[in-house]
């Protein structure tokens, strides 16, 4: 039985649920579900803990976390192993241990004369409540869990239902490093998500998932003025300048489209190539698809997962069936996998459809990519641009000043230049258009987890 995580106790009680493993559709381990009153405990315990954890000196929560991360590395094989169930990754997809709790923002002298100096300081919010997805449920908390704390906030964390358990383990882990009440977990569906966006014990919310619920919970949020940040869809172009290495450029753009099957929030959901070296690259591109292997027992490092659930299985079943339907031409895959039990879906690669077509215009969240022709900057510029998403991109060319220059012409949060989508922790991450509000990471993010008090402090009175 996995529990919620509240004020460093194990609770059960309630309702049992189970999560499903999507390599073989089997039910996994019993998982308790949290309740109002299980939210209202883990509230009144985080505000009781916050007096005396927003005391403590940075060094100090440090400290903590590094502490945590050591333990977590030291029982990796046990957390990984439920990462796998819940989430169908392969052992290629472990996530790296991230540095963030190495930042933090200091005071900073804004103006400074002969009768004044102007200070700005970084208080902690309070409580936050983060919800975090089911495509990389445990990187994706910790990251919000170590911003959070190293500012001074406490913070309690609702997984996705449908990948509840390695977050639960993590904060079990954290029961005899950190104080009662800085970090709290609690399974549960939507209705504990929209409790949480409304509770008047919660200071911010941050919320990674669609735009669809995104909306929801900023709508919910704005009740009580609530700080937010969210991470939301995208569509995400890659785009192939002619003066690339092709046989190079078009393998790794492959890697980054079918990474975990493409249920990457910055995979790239579109493919531009430069009209060009377009066959070139599109033959390369095929070949390598063609290359990946599907592993339903998970233990080779294949680029490959199933689909993490039924839902958006049948999402991608039905952006390949309308392909099909309106007579694109799917040139790889297109078919489903019935041999393996799981929700795996055969890669699919699309050629040239449309530009108003659903595969072009929808984030798949899949193993399907549409590949594009283009011919001139302005015309590949407007044709990227033309979407209500604005997460990220990629631009791959071998003359640097051409990579920037479109860069900085793309209505996005972040471009990567010569690679595929790798968010990194010192780098600002954050969605333009209906991609996200305010963002994470890097010195930047963190200002989303504290205010900015402002000192004017006169030198003689």
């Amino acid at each position: 039985m996995f529990s919620n995580i509240i004020n460093s106790e194990r609770r059960n009680g309630g309702s049992v649920a189970k999560a499903t493993d999507p390599r073989t559709k089997k039910e996994l381990w019993d998982v308790s579900v949290a309740n109002e009153k299980d939210l209202n405990d883990a509230v009144h315990a985080a505000r009781e803990a916050f007096k005396s954890w927003r005391l403590t000196s940075v060094d100090e929560r440090q400290k903590c976390l590094f502490k945590l991360a050591d333990e977590v590395e030291a029982r990796r094989g046990e957390i990984f192993l439920v990462l796998a169930k819940e989430t169908g990754k392969s052992v290629l997809e472990e996530s790296r241990r991230s540095d963030t709790t190495s930042q933090y923002l200091p005071d900073e002298v804004n103006y400074e004369d002969d009768e004044l100096k102007i200070v700005s300081t970084h208080p902690p919010l309070g409580v936050v409540g983060a919800i975090s997805p089911w495509n990389f449920p445990l990187v994706l908390a910790v990251a919000k869990i170590a911003a959070a704390l190293v500012m001074g906030n406490n913070i309690i964390v609702k997984p996705s239902p449908l990948t509840p358990y390695a977050t639960l383990k993590f904060a079990e882990l954290a029961i005899p490093i950190l104080p009662p009440g800085v970090l709290q977990v609690l399974n549960g569906d939507n209705d504990l998500g929209r409790l949480m966006t409304l509770h008047p014990g919660i200071d911010k919310i941050s919320f990674t998932g669609s735009t669809a619920t995104g909306k929801k919970v900023a709508e919910s949020a704005s009740r009580s003025l609530k700080r937010l940040t969210l991470e939301l869809g995208g569509n995400d172009a890659s785009i192939v300048c002619p003066d690339v290495d092709v046989e190079s450029v078009a393998r790794k753009v492959a890697d980054g489209v079918f990474f975990h099957s493409g249920q990457v929030c910055v995979a790239s959901k579109r493919v531009y190539v430069h009209r060009s070296i377009f066959a070139k690259f599109r033959e390369v591109f095929v070949d390598t698809v063609k290359d990946t292997v599907i592993d339903a027992s998970g233990k080779q490092p294949t680029l490959l997962s199933p689909m993490q659930n039924e839902m958006q299985y049948n999402i991608v079943k039905g952006l390949i069936g309308d392909s099909q339907e309106k007579g694109y031409d799917v040139i790889y895959g297109g078919d489903m996998t019935e041999e393996q039990p799981g929700l795996f879906i055969r890669p699919t690669v699309v050629d040239r459809p449309p530009d108003n077509s659903k595969i072009v215009t929808m984030e798949q969240f899949g193993p399907i990519i549409p590949l594009c022709e283009w011919s001139s900057e302005d015309e590949l510029v407007s044709r990227v641009n033309d979407t209500d998403s604005g997460l990220g991109s990629c631009v791959w060319a071998r003359d640097s000043g051409t990579a920037e220059r479109i860069a900085r012409r793309l209505e996005v949060g972040t471009v990567w230049i010569n690679s595929f989508g790798i968010p990194n922790p010192h780098g600002y991450f954050s969605g333009w258009k209906q991609s996200g509000l305010g963002g994470e990471w890097g010195k930047q993010g963190l200002l989303s987890y504290c205010h900015t008090q402002t000192l004017q402090i006169y030198k003689s009175s």
